[in-house]
């Protein structure tokens, strides 16, 4: 194996710092590539190459069905043991099938547009499973877990704002690049796909750049024996449970937010593109308070507060349409990207280190390569089954109205519509109520001490929200408002100082 994607007996402190930099590095290019092939971007390219509702929740699903490769790559990562290796290679091959993707417009037929690129899609993803399984074993045991909820925080706050402005400056490419560079739309996503594909590469070289620990010699199961263990640990059960659930009722609705601003809304891209950047400014400010809540009180208390904020942003979509567009659509859109990017970074940076730290110290692989394969399983589903139900449901409404009329003649006076679903409307609903349910599972998911962290976690995100008030309000009734001790009604009152170190607790089977 050549030298520099070999594993080291030992990192020192200087090798860690210099991987931790590369490692940043590495995902900031990792957000631009996935700025600009998926999301907003993804679907509008996919909706230009004449794709339905169906395939739109195809491409959302291919990902999370790759993730079924974690069984084999998991056995290949135990038997290799060289997970630097995997990581790179696996991810740069990965990254070749974006090249047919920027061809599309030029060089194929245009009733193959759509399969060549879900296929594209299969292949891409599915080498960067295997990347990603050996990436969340190497680096489990390269991050300090004292340091590790910080650290992403910090990481994702970085890449997030880099997102941000290679989404504005493609959604600027996007506006006036027909009449400045005369190419069409379908054109120019094509080339910002190359442009993403370039950072991917880049970020490449900086993997090689990052210390790989290790691994603790292990006995080398068999596979059903070294996946059948997470399933048989009562509490990863509980994780397993809770994450598994949640997946799906985000992603039964999330790839459709775009398709509905789209098509319903009747917004133009570079609207949803901006609401997008808003939505990821909004992610950066609060990854840092979130991970900092994470190191302080465990990341099941910040779920805690998180999570009710993602599903409240979900169920406002159809408040967006009274049927139609009216004078709240605009705002209540803005409010639904500002709640979403809020709460967001707390339910992924969160999330991601609930699995991380339950998983057993030199038996991460299988125990994150299984949550993987679980939270794929339910990703597929979800957008698969909501693409279909979205277009058997397109024509389909439930209307709730206020309705004033003349009781003799029946003549209708004033109607006032108090609710309204059509469409993608129902499917945000089912969403919204799966992941009511979601958050009643994390409850069997034990730490220690967990009541009172979770009053911690809230008082502590008041009174970063007080101290911003109290800055920019000059209305001494709203500061006073913000002054109340909210916290103290949910558990009493909470001690003033530091919260214990959380540790995750395994029930006896």
């Amino acid at each position: 194996m050549i030298g520099w994607l070999r594993p080291q007996e030992r990192v020192d402190e200087r090798e860690l710092e210099r991987g931790l930099r590369a490692l940043t590095i590495d995902g900031a290019c990792s957000q631009v590539m996935g700025a600009l092939t998926g999301g907003a971007f993804l679907v509008s390219f996919a909706l230009l190459l004449g794709a339905p509702n169906v395939v739109i929740g195809v491409l959302a699903a291919v990902g999370p069905l790759t993730q079924l490769l974690q069984l084999p790559a998991t056995v290949l990562v135990e038997r290799t043991r060289a997970r630097k290796a995997l990581v790179v290679l696996a991810a740069a091959a990965s990254r070749v099938f974006w090249l047919p993707v920027i061809a599309l417009p030029w060089l194929v037929p245009e009733e193959d547009r759509v399969a060549v690129l879900v296929t594209c899609l299969v292949l891409y993803f599915g080498l960067g499973t295997i990347s990603g399984c050996a990436w969340t074993s190497w680096v489990r045991d390269l991050v300090p877990e004292r340091v590790m909820g910080s650290y992403f925080g910090r990481r994702m706050a970085i890449s997030t704002a880099v997102g941000a402005a290679v989404t504005l400056l493609g959604a600027f490419v996007i506006e006036h690049g027909e009449a400045a560079l005369g190419r069409s739309r379908l054109e120019l996503h094509a080339l910002l796909v190359g442009v993403g594909a370039a950072a991917g590469f880049v970020g490449v070289t900086f993997l090689t750049r990052i210390p790989e620990p290790r691994m603790a010699p292990t006995p080398h199961p068999s596979l059903l024996t070294l996946l059948s263990e997470p399933l048989r640990d009562r509490a990863y059960r509980q994780v397993l449970l809770f994450l598994g659930t949640w997946g799906f009722a985000t992603q039964l609705a999330a790839p459709f937010f775009a398709v509905y601003m789209l098509r319903r809304l009747d917004l133009e891209l570079s609207w949803v593109l901006g609401l997008s950047v808003l939505s990821q400014v909004v992610n950066v400010l609060s990854l840092r308070l979130w991970g900092r809540l994470g190191d302080a009180f465990g990341d099941k208390p910040v779920l805690g507060v998180a999570g009710p904020l993602l599903v409240v942003s979900t169920i406002l979509w159809p408040f967006t349409t009274m049927p139609e567009r009216w004078w709240l659509t605009v705002p209540l859109i803005v409010v639904i990207h500002v709640l979403a990017g809020m709460s967001t970074a707390g339910v992924v940076l969160c999330a991601g280190n609930l699995a991380l730290k339950a998983a057993p110290q030199g038996k991460a692989t299988a125990y994150l390569a299984t949550n993987a394969v679980v939270g794929g399983l339910a990703a597929t589903l979800a957008p698969l089954i909501g693409g279909v139900l979205a277009d058997r449901l397109a024509g389909q409404e439930l209307v709730l109205a206020l309705r004033w009329a003349e009781a003799a003649t029946g003549a209708v006076q004033l109607e006032l519509p108090a609710f309204n679903l059509r469409g993608l409307d129902f499917i945000f609903v089912a969403s919204f109520v799966l992941g009511v349910y979601a958050l009643h599972l994390r409850a069997a998911i034990r730490e220690e001490g967990e009541r009172e962290r979770e009053s911690h976690v809230v008082e502590e995100l008041y009174s970063e929200v007080r101290k911003a008030v109290r800055h920019v309000s000059n209305v001494a009734g709203v500061r006073q408002l913000y002054s109340f001790p909210f916290a103290r009604l949910i558990a009493g009152q909470p001690p003033r100082g530091p919260a214990a170190t959380p540790t995750f607790t395994r029930p006896d089977d």
